[in-house]
């Protein structure tokens, strides 16, 4: 039986909203096997002058299991 967790992250980019994505994404990949689905909740601009994107992504990956 295949089990999926759900993990959220926030990527930045000082180019635009979808690199913010491929930047949350690119992070996850360094770390989680098996990537299923990245979901974007929000993006938006923050920062002093507002020059930096964020982009909230839900990751979704199969869990491996573990031989007992």
């Amino acid at each position: 039986m295949a089990v999926v967790k759900i993990i959220e992250l926030i990527g930045t980019s000082s180019k635009s909203s979808d690199d913010a994505v491929q930047q949350a994404l690119k992070e996850a990949q360094s770390s989680l096997r098996n990537i299923k689905a990245v979901d974007l909740v929000s993006t938006g601009l923050r920062g002093e002058n507002l020059s930096e994107w964020r982009a909230h992504v839900r990751v979704a990956f199969l869990i491996d299991r573990v031989n007992e």
